[in-house]
């Protein structure tokens, strides 16, 4: 029996690999000595792509194969695939919701912790043998913080959980009001800056939210507010975050994602008030695993003509056309 062709537009951890070729001929476009010329080779025949984030599935790419039908994308967030003009062509697009929710809060609860109370920086003082010297400077704290989540989806809400067991008032912004919880809701995100002292992004990308934490709004947010953002780098205007962490419009900041990762910028390198993580939100051996089996079970669902378990909204199953 022939195998449906699969392309991998980039690297995937060995358990996809491995799992995939069981069920599929799986093509690896990074490995090609001339990928123009494979993906010519195997525009009639590709039915299926896995992805990863940093490969851009728009329309350029899955345009030129006629037989696509699914796009398995690894991560929560899919902002690197054009999902409404997949849903308008026929293609269902996945991604791996609700298994990293846990690992993602918890990381950040940790980068607030880590950039109020300069974890990092007092390991780097102790290590420098500074603490025989002098004791390290007294820190910022989370008591009478209020924390605003931009973005209370799956992940937001699992964040405001464990901020309400800190002590913590949790607020809210998103497109609109959610009936089924007991935050506050602010219709605009500058007015919500206004009234917190910290602002918790975990929004996803993409033309809806770019760069719509901006200077009006870390104006809004004051000298004693911080940042921290585990959603995606580009709803964040970095440029005006630098601005504002120069100038002390801002007291600090904490971020797990930036907008052109793996490139950050130089300036926030050398800032040492603030924590800088490398997109570890759910980074952790147990969750990768689980995300990995998600991007397998969504392929192989389909390929048994059981649909996808995980679609996206844009590409609903069954399909509503």
């Amino acid at each position: 029996m022939t195998k449906p062709d699969l392309l991998m537009t980039g690297p995937m951890m060995q358990t996809i690999q491995d799992q995939l070729a069981q069920r599929f001929t799986l093509h690896k476009l990074w490995e090609a000595a001339d990928k123009e010329a494979l993906l010519r080779q195997l525009a009639p025949s590709v039915v299926a792509f896995a992805s990863g984030s940093h490969v851009s599935c728009d329309p350029a790419l899955m345009g030129r194969f006629p037989g696509l039908k699914i796009v398995s994308s690894f991560g929560v967030g899919y902002d690197h695939v054009d999902a409404a003009w997949a849903g308008q062509n026929g293609i269902v697009v996945t991604n791996t919701p609700d298994v990293l929710n846990e690992e993602v809060a918890d990381t950040a609860l940790g980068l607030l912790l880590c950039t109020m109370r300069q974890f990092p920086q007092t390991d780097r003082y102790l290590r420098a043998g500074k603490w025989l010297e002098k004791p390290y400077p007294l820190t910022g704290t989370l008591r009478d913080r209020k924390v605003g989540i931009l973005g209370l989806g799956r992940i937001g809400k699992a964040i405001a959980r464990r901020l309400e067991a800190f002590g913590l008032p949790v607020v809210y912004h998103g497109r609109s009001a959610q009936p089924d919880v007991a935050y506050r809701y602010y219709p605009s995100l500058v007015e919500m800056a206004r009234d917190v002292n910290v602002l918790m992004i975990v929004a996803p990308g993409g033309a809806a939210t770019s760069k719509i934490v901006n200077r009006e709004v870390l104006e809004a947010l004051g000298p004693d507010g911080v940042v921290i953002n585990v959603g995606r780098g580009t709803v964040i205007d970095e440029a005006a975050l630098v601005e504002a962490l120069r100038k002390k419009t801002i007291l600090s900041a904490g971020l797990d994602v930036f907008e052109d990762e793996p490139r950050v910028p130089a300036e926030l390198i050398a800032m040492d008030h603030i924590v800088l993580f490398p997109h570890v939100g759910s980074a952790s051996v147990h969750t990768r695993n689980a995300m990995a089996q998600l991007v397998v079970d969504n392929l192989v669902s389909w390929a048994d003509g059981k649909g996808p378990l995980t679609p996206v909204s844009e590409t609903p199953w069954p399909p509503t056309m």
